[in-house]
């Protein structure tokens, strides 16, 4: 396992907004001290503000790359309004938001090559997206894939059944937003958002269930860079049967798959968000490699 190098300078870190759509978002972007070998864009897990991966970004600019942060519309630092007011879904989030981040990134950082790190969310919607994908130069998934309720092991359903079938849907429909902080559960998200990650992930076929509808048909050639997809062994919410169930949507990629074992990296545990947690930034270089 590669040792951390220990950083000559601190990250410099810039506060930026940027246009989408008739919305702004919100994000923060990392430089090396020197002129950067990548730009790497950060699309975010649902429902994870962009500071978790701060840590992690201020890592890859000091291994030498630009890095940029951003919340999604109406979530996080990015959000403007109530939850209850927002029309986001899933499909906005990944098809407007995260192409307009890729696009703020490319205007700052010019003249080097583009990557985006996906984190669940982030992986999943490259290939429907409209022509960002040809613009990158690698593309590296983690803990990102079409699972379904049936994938999680035993001991997780009673979880994942409360959150899709009892008091998820209930306090969404009642409070028209899901309640994410007073469940526990992390910061509150627009109901479209639920609904739609909760019809994905109770459907076969993910998200195919929206294609012609708030999704256009994926790109197979949408993505050509290699694609790097990284799984958790210890990842209920994604397991890695269901990430490497991704790999059929870039079916003109050149593909290699990771698992990160937490016995590997001298860890109790990594689970679906702890890899990009500061305690567990062992597995950082393994991630990028």
């Amino acid at each position: 396992m590669r040792h951390l190098r220990l950083a000559e300078t601190r990250a410099t870190m810039e506060e930026i907004r940027f246009p989408c759509d008739g919305a702004e978002l919100s994000g923060r972007l990392f430089r090396p001290s020197h002129a950067p070998k990548a730009a790497i864009v950060i699309h975010g897990a649902t429902g994870v503000p962009q500071g978790f991966y701060r840590p992690f970004a201020e890592w890859l600019s000091r291994e030498g790359y630009a890095c940029l942060t951003y919340d999604y519309r109406d979530f996080g630092a990015s959000a403007v309004k109530p939850p209850k007011d927002s029309e986001a879904t899933m499909a906005i989030w990944g098809l407007k938001d995260q192409p307009a981040a890729q696009e703020a990134l490319e205007t700052r950082v010019p003249g080097v090559p583009v990557w985006v790190i996906g984190h669940s969310l982030g992986g999943l919607m490259i290939p429907f997206q409209q022509g960002a994908g040809r613009r990158l130069s690698r593309v590296i998934t983690v803990a990102s894939g079409p699972v379904h309720f049936s994938d999680h092991p035993l001991r997780y359903k009673p979880v994942t059944a409360a959150f899709w079938y009892g008091p998820g849907p209930l306090a969404t429909a009642m409070l028209g937003y899901l309640p994410g902080r007073a469940m526990g559960l992390g910061p509150d998200l627009p109901a479209g958002v639920y609904w739609q990650w909760r019809r994905w992930c109770t459907t076969p076929g993910f998200n195919a269930c929206d294609v012609g509808r708030d999704l256009p048909e994926p790109d197979p050639a949408a993505v050509q860079c290699p694609v790097k997809h990284v799984a958790v062994a210890d990842d209920v919410m994604v397991p890695p049967a269901a990430v490497w169930r991704l790999m059929q949507l870039y079916p003109e990629a050149p593909k290699r798959q990771l698992t990160l074992r937490p016995a590997d990296f001298g860890l109790k545990r990594i689970g679906h968000i702890g890899m990009f947690n500061g305690r567990n930034a062992a597995t950082w270089p393994a991630i990028i490699a």
